[in-house]
């Protein structure tokens, strides 16, 4: 644009403005009324939306760990183990397994689960740590000696 005086070029705003607001209300598409059609009203929108988007990522992330350990320990209650003496004896077993993989076994693999548990059972029975009621049908390296 070629502006033959100072005043109509101040109060120019040029192509920035449209771009900008046309990114604003393209993630306010979705909104309904005043929401989505007034640029004061919808910035406001978009902003707080963001916030809350930014805030959910971290929240998603707490409420998965925190069902993975509750179908963990849920797991761990029916086959009568503690979850500390459960992680203990996988790991001196050297079986390690994340949360996200010992919460599918213990949710969708339930026969896997508790061999996972008779193993950790049996291994903290070996190490002479206090486990109530040992499996029998269980036979590690310990027992091969």
């Amino acid at each position: 644009m070629v502006f033959l005086s100072v005043v109509n070029f101040v109060r120019s705003r040029g192509p920035d403005e449209f771009w900008r607001k046309r990114k604003i209300f393209r993630l306010a598409a979705h909104y309904i009324g005043r929401r989505r059609n007034c640029y004061s009203v919808t910035i406001k929108m978009v902003h707080r939306a963001l916030v809350y988007a930014t805030k959910g990522r971290k929240l998603r992330k707490d409420d998965i760990r925190d069902l993975r350990d509750t179908r963990i320990i849920a797991g761990c209650d029916q086959h009568d183990i503690k979850y500390p003496d459960f992680k203990e004896g996988l790991l001196r077993c050297n079986i390690l397994l994340n949360r996200k993989s010992l919460s599918d076994l213990a949710a969708w693999e339930p026969y896997s689960f508790k061999a996972l548990t008779d193993i950790a059972k049996q291994k903290l029975q070996e190490d002479g740590l206090n486990v109530t009621d040992p499996p029998t049908n269980v036979i590690t390296r310990g027992m091969l000696k």
